[in-house]
């Protein structure tokens, strides 16, 4: 995987936020080197956040956003700064951006406070020092995004602000030894992509490979054959869809688990996810289950979302139980609505803006748990699934 195709859930987000007419959009292009945003004296020129995808020295892969002012007036204002407090819940580093003719404001100030409550990084840009030249704290710099002052600088601030943790965290890879085989049962069905298999499993091959394992792949209906032939492997790992079918052909001695559940390790959520699976049982006629990705893709006939996990919930319930669907950005602030959160895997989404969503869910009482613990609960078999991490063991009930 090249940096070209890193995943934006794997890269570092950086958002540029301020006041209407701080320069943030010209900021954004002097630090992009491209002409990412359009830039023009009138206030209020950025209305929905611009995103770029690309490759930022010295950070590496990286999600660029410009947002709009978060001054800004009227209803429709109002919605643009709706949207910027999105882009906050997925920020892993602010850089906040002042005029330095006006000086910190009551707005930046505001932000400065949001950054702190949502333990943001950050870093304040006086832009346009070369009309009004500033003298700097500690994570603080002056700049001219016209003159291109100090934009390497802000550049290093940037990266040194960035804690990468992704070198250092594995999907599977520390669980494994060199040389162990992993099988990877990965079904292809009408939901799967045409002429390639889905992220987690890309990034789970990948992480085996870079621990020196081996990685074996196959079907469902061909495991019990692969077992023959590969009597003990260290590990069985499947897609959540087929975990019924993959438990009774893999002997109770194998460790087994499911892409999802390691991917809800990989996010940090996968606790939450194991205590919040119990309220499966104790969902009513009537109650609404938000079942939440964080992809965007054309569902099929067979789509795990949208028809085969409700009609798991249906069949092992009993219940009359409602489905709410969304994905991609949509996610709802307030969930008094829902008697419970069943949420993918996360891979399209950083693990800032999952942990957004699980603290939204969790501060408002709602159960919240993920696709492929759902899924191994009302198969019976969440305990065998998770017993590769024997502390949560404790939470299943």
């Amino acid at each position: 995987m090249t940096l070209n195709d890193t995943p934006s859930g794997e890269r570092i987000h950086i958002g540029f936020f301020g006041k209407r007419n701080a320069g943030k959009s010209s900021l954004v292009n002097a630090v992009t080197g491209q002409d990412l945003s359009v830039v023009s004296d009138i206030k209020g020129t950025t209305t929905d956040p611009v995103s770029k995808a690309m490759e930022l020295l010295p950070l590496g892969a990286v999600l660029i956003t410009d947002t709009a002012g978060y001054d800004d007036e009227g209803q429709l204002g109002e919605m643009r700064i709706k949207k910027t407090r999105q882009i906050l819940n997925k920020t892993d580093i602010a850089v906040l951006v002042v005029d330095s003719e006006t000086g910190l404001s009551d707005t930046d100030s505001e932000l400065v406070k949001i950054f702190k409550e949502k333990n943001i990084p950050y870093i304040t840009a006086y832009n346009k020092s070369d009309i009004k030249e500033i003298k700097c704290g500690e994570n603080e710099i002056s700049v001219s995004s016209l003159k291109g002052t100090n934009i390497y600088e802000l550049k290093e601030k940037i990266a040194s602000l960035a804690v990468n943790s992704k070198s250092e965290k594995h999907i599977v890879g520390d669980l494994i030894q060199p040389n162990d085989i992993i099988i990877l049962v990965t079904p292809i069905d009408e939901a799967a992509p045409k002429g390639r298999l889905i992220l987690p499993q890309q990034q789970t091959i990948r992480d085996i490979l870079d621990s020196n394992a081996v990685a074996v792949i196959t079907k469902e209906f061909q495991l019990a054959e692969t077992l023959k032939k590969i009597p003990f492997p260290k590990m069985v790992i499947t897609d959540s869809q087929v975990f019924g079918f993959v438990n009774k052909t893999v002997p109770e001695n194998i460790p087994l688990t499911s892409f999802s559940i390691l991917m809800a390790r990989y996010k940090g959520f996968l606790e939450t996810a194991v205590k919040g699976a119990s309220a499966i049982r104790e969902l009513k006629d009537g109650d609404t289950v938000l079942i939440s990705e964080g992809c965007t893709h054309h569902r099929q006939c067979g789509d795990i979302g949208s028809v085969k996990l409700p009609a798991l919930l249906k069949k092992f319930t009993g219940k009359d139980i409602n489905i709410k669907l969304t994905s991609g950005r949509e996610f709802p602030e307030y969930l008094s609505d829902y008697r419970l959160v069943i949420h993918c895997g996360g891979c399209m989404l950083n693990e800032r803006e999952v942990t957004y969503r699980m603290k939204s869910a969790t501060d408002q009482n709602i159960p919240f748990t993920n696709y492929g613990i759902a899924i191994a609960y009302m198969n019976g078999i969440l305990k065998r699934s998770i017993e590769i991490f024997p502390d949560l063991l404790k939470e299943v009930k």
